[in-house]
């Protein structure tokens, strides 16, 4: 059965909603203090996840605190590693401090569209989980392309986990589109249920110029910013467990 992620752990006090989605996910994609949350945060959404019994990712990204990790940044080879290990490794410690463990990666914003764009990039991300652990899949953007970038992670000895979004509009080329295009991010739930129900059952998603483009995801991310995050992942999981 397909999995539902969410990006977790971005949001402190008041607006943190984690303990309300958490029992409907089953993969957390744990923010790791670049573009967005604090240690103590961290630790909080790990815990959560340990007592939902939810696989838990970590979501590293540019260091980019100022745009939410939304801005490309242009930076060279070993400073991307090493900005990666940094953050993957924090993570990955503090699971293990909490007698759980981390299970994947998935970078999160303008290093996520940059990694599906940008071959090299992407070879520079595999290459950082290779050096670091070769054991953590690498959780990326289902697309059309996806066979070369499995032989590119294949080089690594990399494994690859699948996405798509739920709550965001596609390109006609199979990306997403940018958040400064109106209509890119979906937050009705019957819109979303619907782009899902496609998803699902016919491995298809419409792109926002009414494109047709075939994908085979191994997860579905609803991300935890959206306004309507809490509303978004019941419904996807009241018509998940209806599936059964």
């Amino acid at each position: 059965m397909i999995k539902l992620n969410c990006d977790l752990g971005e949001l402190t006090g008041e607006q943190n909603n984690d303990a309300l989605i958490m029992p409907y996910i089953d993969q957390a994609n744990i923010a790791c203090g670049f573009h967005a949350s604090d240690p103590f945060t961290i630790y909080q959404t790990i815990a959560l996840a340990k007592q939902h019994q939810v696989t838990i990712g970590a979501h590293p990204s540019y260091p980019d605190r100022a745009n939410f990790g939304r801005t490309s940044m242009q930076l060279p080879e070993q400073e991307l590693i090493a900005i990666l290990h940094y953050q993957i490794g924090a993570l990955k410690a503090m699971c293990q401090a909490q007698n759980t463990c981390l299970a994947y990666v998935k970078p999160h914003g303008a290093l996520y569209n940059d990694m599906m764009a940008n071959q090299q990039i992407f070879h520079t991300i595999c290459h950082a989980i290779a050096l670091l652990d070769n054991n953590l899949p690498l959780m990326i953007q289902a697309h059309p392309d996806n066979p070369e970038h499995t032989k590119i992670a294949q080089q690594y000895g990399v494994s690859l986990w699948l996405e798509a979004f739920a709550d965001r509009a596609y390109q006609d080329n199979g990306l997403l589109t940018p958040r400064s295009i109106e209509g890119a991010v979906l937050s009705e739930p019957q819109q979303v249920l619907e782009q899902i129900k496609c998803l699902v059952n016919q491995q298809t998603i419409m792109s926002i110029n009414q494109q047709v483009i075939t994908i085979k995801a191994d997860s579905i991310c609803v991300h935890g910013d959206n306004l309507s995050a809490i509303t978004l992942v019941k419904t996807i999981r009241e018509w998940f467990n209806e599936q059964k």
